[in-house]
Parts: C-alpha cells; structure tokens; sequence
C-alpha cells in the first residue's frame, strides 16, 4: 500500500467541502480506523446558524469538549495496530472560535482550550481540502441538512479565507493541499485513485494537487 508510512492521516476544509467524504473513502481504501466529527450531537448547533452572535460560545465549547475526548482516546491507540483517518484537526478549533467570538468569550475560550488540550499524535499528513465559495455554498445546499440552510455565503466565504490563513502558517506535519472544484472522491473512484498516487509521491512538507497536473 503506497500510503502505509502515513499512520495517522486527516483530512480537512471548510463547510461543504467534502472532508468527511474524503475521509470515510480512505479509511475503507486503507482499512483504517475511521475517527469522525460529530456535529449532529452537538444540540446548540441549530440555533448557532439561526443566530450566531448569541449561541457562539455554547456551540463553540461543545465541539471543543466533543474533540478533545475524542482525540484522547485516539492518544489511546496503537498507531502501530493500523492506520487512523479523521475529519478534524484540533487545532483548527480557535479558528472558529475567532470568527464568531470576541472580548471575554473569547478569552474565556481560549483559556478553556489551553487546559484542555489533549497531547494527540500528531498527524503524518494532513489533506487540506480547498474549493471556492460558490462551491461550497452549491455543496452545503446539495446534500440538504436543514440545520444548515441558514448558512450564508458570506460566512463560507470568511471561513474558507481563515482556513487559507491558517493551513498558510501551519507546520506540525506535512500538507497536501487539493483543490477539490472538480473531483469527486465518492462518485469517481478515478480521482480516489488519483489522490493516493499524488500523496503517494509526496516528498516535500507542503505540496499542492489540482486536477489536470
């Protein structure tokens, strides 16, 4: 298997633009652990996208308590046992948290976050998956979840703009980042194929994949 010295992979993006798609095809494709967000468990995450400014901070700390469980007990596991594949990086937490809180919320989250941070494994390689806001307003609509319909464009586009900023700084472990506009990793298992040859080749700590290369 050309991606057996990636360990521990995680794939990650914006709203809407397929990570967890991505990822659950890996996870079969490798026979890995798969490790998921669970956003549907999260109760204050309707009423975030009706009205963001009065629900950021619940919303916030309970996908912060929700993934720093989650990768503790991943530091739980044998990385030698077999691969692992996740849709989120902790680390990305704060960016949220940066859009959609200010002044004391804010340090009061990230006085939070310092304590709980977990000592996690760190990732051999993080997929960093991009497209453009039309994209992921297309996408987020497409597959229906009425929570999300309040989403509105200008939020994607502000998320996707922090995304860049942060995978731009980000060096904890290698980074291939795709430019996913036209591929569909559930549909075409071409572009699966596609990925896994690119990543497979990976020799630097930051490289780039676009269709057509």
């Amino acid at each position: 298997m050309p991606l057996s010295k990636y360990r521990y992979i995680v794939v990650e993006g914006p709203i809407g633009v397929g990570k967890t798609s991505l990822a659950r095809r890996l996870a079969e494709k490798l026979g890995a652990t798969l490790t998921l967000e669970r956003p549907e468990e999260n109760p204050f995450l309707p009423r975030f996208y009706q009205d963001m400014r009065r629900h950021a901070l619940p919303t916030q700390l309970f996908f912060l308590f929700q993934r720093a469980s989650q990768l503790q007990e991943l530091a739980q596991i044998d990385l030698f046992s077999g691969p692992i594949v996740s849709d989120f990086l902790l680390e990305k937490d704060p960016l949220f948290a940066r859009i959609t809180l200010s002044g004391d919320e804010l340090a009061l989250y990230q006085k939070i976050y310092d304590i709980l941070r977990p000592q996690a494994p760190r990732p051999d390689l993080v997929i960093y998956l991009q497209a453009p806001t039309e994209v992921l307003v297309e996408r987020v609509k497409k597959r229906g979840i009425d929570y999300e319909r309040p989403i509105s464009e200008e939020y994607l586009a502000m998320l996707a703009e922090n995304y860049g900023r942060f995978f731009y700084h980000y060096d904890e472990g290698p980074v291939l980042i795709v430019n996913s506009e036209r591929l569909n990793f559930v549909k075409n298992d071409k572009d699966l194929e596609l990925l896994v040859q690119r990543i497979s080749t990976m020799r630097g700590g930051r490289e780039f994949f676009n269709l057509g290369e």
